[in-house]
């Protein structure tokens, strides 16, 4: 008689089929992002959409203390970038933390929360 992990063994040891009845595909829906970064005519904004929401919603930046210095912001991006591997050229780098300080952090313009 086999002991009952050698059946798990050699089970687990079998060949998996290429491609699963569709009957056991799952299909799952994400609801619409709600958070969404600050527009702004800076040209951080547009780097921001292309690069920070592949890994994190907006609301990673809005929940950040409001005054956060620009030494804080360019810290996160640049950790963002290593040791996280987030794919962001380094000519962007600068952007991004101009858009983030000046719209999240503590060179907002007077009057913004």
């Amino acid at each position: 008689m086999m002991k009952r992990s050698c059946v798990i063994a050699a089970l687990l040891a079998l060949p998996l089929p290429l491609s699963l009845p569709t009957a056991l595909a799952a299909s799952i829906s994400l609801p619409a992002e709600t958070a969404t970064y600050q527009p702004s005519t800076l040209p951080g904004y547009e780097k921001t959409l292309a690069n920070c929401m592949f890994c994190h919603s907006a609301q990673y930046a809005q929940m950040q203390p409001t005054t956060s210095p620009r030494s804080y912001w360019e810290t996160t991006v640049k950790k963002m970038k290593k040791p996280f591997g987030a794919p962001l050229a380094d000519e962007d780098i600068p952007l991004i933390v101009d858009y983030l300080v000046k719209t999240y952090g503590a060179e907002r313009q007077a009057g913004k929360k």
